[in-house]
């Protein structure tokens, strides 16, 4: 991995599917570019990214593509967390031997109310499994979704126990205060504070963060790495309230089949919006609801033109 620790914007890179449900490698090229064009980094792996849903083989090989083809690893943060140690610990090996950045890290999120030892032990075993100070560890803290949250006493025993491993976090929970006393307590030590949510990016920036990992990221590059870029200047409100706006409408419907159809609407491209099981599609009122909403506001998603030579 790189000396140099990441920042900014990154997305959790939607992964396109052909109708049988395998992976779309020549779309998922076409959307990294088009995002790394636009100034925003690969978290590729991530919620929205269906990476539940993807094998360890399958990521290792849509690593494998976004390499070969030459996008920069020093804007790549592959999600490595699963639940069993040793697919973390294949998954962060590979990224690590690319080059990445970082890796996202879920905790291992099957089984409820595990304690903080259990998660240290956890996270103590992947780093001691890969055994490389290359490894840079950005733990993912979403329990909405996970159900397995990540606490400040155990980012603070694992920060003293492997300073050169752990290097941030994502918040995804949604908390402004809890992402606030993760800056306060951990950020000036150097570890990384990024927002889950663009909802959050001009807080953070204030408040000494990183950035943000973002799922409409995908969809609304452009404008959310434009604030990251310019949060003192005196627009940096008004940016954040237009991100919002956009935000608004994806959040009001599921969100990842929600971005997959925007998508396959302005690239004129319906197969980018399937998503595999147990995740369906939006129905026709959904669909329709989504359009004119983004319509009514004016929204374009810029990197639609080149999605939409993707086969």
């Amino acid at each position: 991995m790189t000396n140099s620790k990441i920042r900014g914007v990154l997305s959790p890179v939607l992964t396109p599917f052909n109708p049988d449900y395998s992976v779309s490698k020549p779309r998922f090229l076409k959307h990294c570019t088009s995002l790394i064009e636009q100034d925003v980094g690969l978290a590729v792996f991530g919620t929205n990214s269906e990476a539940n849903s993807l094998s360890t083989n399958e990521k290792r090989q849509l690593l494998d593509v976004l390499v070969e083809n030459g996008l920069p690893t020093n804007k790549m943060m592959p999600g490595t967390g699963c639940c069993s140690i040793t697919d973390s610990i294949e998954l962060s090996r590979h990224a690590v031997e690319l080059g990445c950045s970082g890796v996202l890290m879920l905790p291992p999120f099957y089984y409820k109310g595990v304690s903080d030892e259990g998660l240290y032990r956890n996270y103590a075993s992947i780093i001691d499994g890969v055994a490389d100070t290359r490894l840079k560890i950005y733990l993912y803290h979403i329990p909405p979704v996970s159900q397995v949250g990540i606490s400040l006493a155990l980012i603070e025993r694992l920060l003293k126990a492997y300073p050169e491993n752990i290097a941030g976090i994502k918040d995804s929970s949604g908390n402004w205060d809890n992402t606030l006393a993760m800056l306060q307590q951990f950020q000036p030590e150097g570890f990384d504070v990024f927002a889950g949510s663009e909802a959050f990016l001009l807080q953070t920036l204030r408040h000494g963060g990183a950035g943000c990992i973002t799922a409409t990221g995908n969809v609304n590059p452009s404008a959310i790495a434009h604030l990251y870029a310019t949060w003192q200047q005196d627009d940096a409100d008004v940016q954040q309230a237009d991100l919002n706006t956009v935000r608004g409408v994806f959040q009001k419907l599921p969100m990842i089949p929600a971005m997959k159809a925007a998508i396959a609407w302005q690239a004129q491209d319906p197969a980018w919006a399937t998503v595999r099981p147990p995740l369906v599609e939006l129905n026709q009122e959904q669909n329709n609801q989504l359009i004119k909403e983004l319509t009514e506001i004016n929204f374009q998603i810029n990197n639609s033109k080149a999605l939409a030579h993707a086969s």
